[in-house]
């Protein structure tokens, strides 16, 4: 079985910042720490709002990684013009509503699939890894195909939420749906990602899917940082994902 990859997104050190305003935490240290604890990729997300990353984190992050950066983003002209420029590995088009506090859902590439195959096309040509963002459901798995994308990233959110909150039932379908989509969407030539909200007590079951390449993971590995430190937690996360592949 193929090793898995781990992407830590780093917003919310971000976030730590602007709460009082300021240069700390930094960011790019957070992404160089991680780096440095056998992080395979960075993700960071520019929302339109600029609520956590800005546009000079992003400069500067280009400039200082040597691992991959992921560049979540909206399908604006904004951000397309952004990625254009700094020309990032991969990009991940995600849905972004300006009232939520996190990414709450996938794009829906079936109702949008025309304005979206024109927005990866000029990705693409500059070189940069197109990802679509989307729940495990097989009308936008086939659609991100069609659009052009070379990877999706399967939205974990509802699984996770449904672990925390002890509805079972609903955790083993979303967990179901996400196995079979995996493997769908493989034998369709795209690479398949997954993330959001995933834990120590979730990663497990996903890390397991011969299928799935890379899982990236932000809110909780900051958050456990508060207690480990960052390299600690990324190396357990890492343990895990290991633990669960092998």
């Amino acid at each position: 079985m193929s090793s898995l990859r781990l992407g830590v997104n780093i917003d919310h050190v971000a976030t730590v910042r602007n709460a009082r305003g300021g240069v700390v935490p930094d960011p790019v240290r957070a992404a160089k720490l991680a780096e440095e604890a056998g992080a395979d990729g960075i993700t960071a997300h520019l929302r339109e709002d600029r609520r956590h990353i800005s546009d000079a984190d992003i400069e500067a992050l280009v400039e200082a990684l040597t691992v991959p950066l992921n560049f979540e983003m909206a399908a604006t002209e904004e951000m397309q013009q952004i990625a254009l420029r700094h020309k990032p590995h991969a990009v991940c088009i995600v849905p972004e509503k300006r009232e939520e506090r996190t990414t709450e859902g996938g794009l829906d590439v079936a109702r949008d699939e025309n304005r979206l195959a024109h927005f990866v096309a000029p990705l693409r040509d500059m070189g940069s890894r197109v990802s679509l963002f989307i729940a495990a459901d097989k009308r936008q798995v086939d659609a991100a195909h069609r659009v052009g994308a070379e990877v999706i990233e399967l939205h974990s959110g509802a699984y996770c939420d449904a672990h925390d909150e002890g509805d079972y039932d609903t955790r083993d379908r979303e967990l179901d749906a996400m196995r079979e989509m995996s493997s769908y969407a493989h034998s369709l030539g795209l690479e398949v990602h997954v993330g959001h909200g995933l834990t120590y007590d979730t990663v497990k079951p996903v890390a397991v899917f011969p299928e799935v390449m890379e899982l990236n993971i932000g809110h909780f590995l900051i958050g456990e940082s508060i207690f480990r430190g960052l390299g600690p937690a990324i190396f357990e996360m890492r343990r895990l994902m290991d633990e669960a592949r092998a």
